[in-house]
């Protein structure tokens, strides 16, 4: 009877359920014992059937050992279902524990100040994150069936129902600031992510005006109309490609001013990138009309070289006919003469056209 009258419950599941395997000990014993009873019963209507003389005693007897009895399994039932509910609650009280525990762990990493350093790392730090929310996102359907059990428990075991909702409120306080941890960090990783998208942009765009800028300034002044014709070409093909580059430009201007419109925790870094990267496309393009000039220039002076070649070489050949002392020795050959020299003529009044 000592042992179904304990009020010992046990301090958490493990103990519980020492109790518990205690007390199925004893119910086997019990069990053992009801043959006992019943034997003492089976003999005792033996007795009063051969009228014995201390009948009223047995049946006094009798009587007190079956209302023992009865009331000893009435106490084992009772004290069953007393380690049942208490393994319950304590059941509860262990997966609220580890559920916190977890919930502990996991914001611990949420808290980080890491952002990342670069595109890639953001992107890495990102990708965590998200299997992260997807823990988190399992996790609520334990939460929610933590919280139902609580109700159920609170229901079925009022005297350990102001405990149980102290489990309850403090699993749902830790459950929602981990989803608040998780809702600003992952907004925190996104600011990082668009900052590190827009310098990469940056750095992408800086380092090729430094390429084409170079381009632009290698080629030497040519020596030849065939060589400034090929130099302007060439030039036209560079501006080909920054103008293929013009919505890349516009792409980086609008990310950073977006950033901006955000008030991003880094909008002084942003504002000092656009300016560079605006001023790198100005001096680009100044620098790329700049050589365009030079390339015509240098294409005029060419032309003028040849033009002028040509018409020494003209001159010269020219001046060997009008040196000639031949004035014809017949009618027929003075007439062919003068034929001569009037395309000579006409052929000199093209020439000054072209030199004047």
């Amino acid at each position: 009877e000592a042992i179904v009258t304990s009020e010992e419950l046990g301090q958490d599941l493990e103990h519980v359920e020492v109790l518990q395997k205690k007390f199925e000990e004893f119910q086997t014993d019990l069990s053992a014992h009801e043959e006992r009873v019943n034997e003492v019963n089976q003999f005792a209507g033996k007795l009063i059937q051969e009228t014995h003389p201390e009948e009223e005693l047995i049946k006094s007897k009798q009587d007190e050992v079956n209302a023992s009895w009865q009331r000893l399994k009435g106490l084992a039932l009772q004290r069953q279902g007393k380690l049942f509910g208490a393994a319950e609650v304590q059941r509860f009280n262990r997966d609220v524990d580890e559920t916190i525990s977890w919930i502990k762990e996991k914001g611990q990493l949420m808290a980080s100040d890491d952002f990342g350093r670069d595109l890639a790392s953001v992107q890495a730090l990102l990708r965590k994150h998200e299997g992260l929310e997807r823990d988190l996102a399992a996790l609520e359907d334990k939460v929610k069936a933590l919280c139902a059990e609580a109700d159920r428990l609170q229901q079925s075991h009022p005297i350990n129902a102001s405990q149980i909702q102290v489990k309850r409120e403090e699993l749902i306080a830790n459950w929602e600031q981990i989803r608040t941890l998780a809702a600003e960090r992952h907004a925190r990783l996104n600011d990082s992510y668009r900052l590190q998208r827009f310098l990469a942009d940056f750095r992408d765009l800086t380092s090729w005006v430094t390429e084409m800028k170079a381009l632009i300034n290698a080629d030497e002044l040519a020596n030849d109309v065939a060589g400034a014709e090929a130099l302007l070409d060439r030039h036209q093909e560079h501006k080909g490609e920054i103008d293929a580059h013009e919505d890349s430009f516009k792409s980086a201007d609008e990310s950073g001013q977006a950033l901006l419109s955000a008030g991003h925790y880094a909008s002084d870094e942003v504002k000092e990138k656009l300016t560079i990267l605006s001023d790198e496309r100005s001096a680009l393009l100044e620098l790329w009309e700049l050589r365009r000039q030079q390339y015509e220039q240098c294409m005029d002076l060419q032309l003028f070289y040849r033009d002028t070649e040509q018409v020494d070489n003209w001159m010269s050949k020219q001046e060997a006919f009008l040196l000639n002392e031949d004035l014809g020795d017949s009618l027929d050959s003075v007439e062919a003469l003068l034929k001569k020299h009037e395309d000579f003529e006409k052929s000199l009044s093209a020439q000054e056209e072209k030199i004047t």
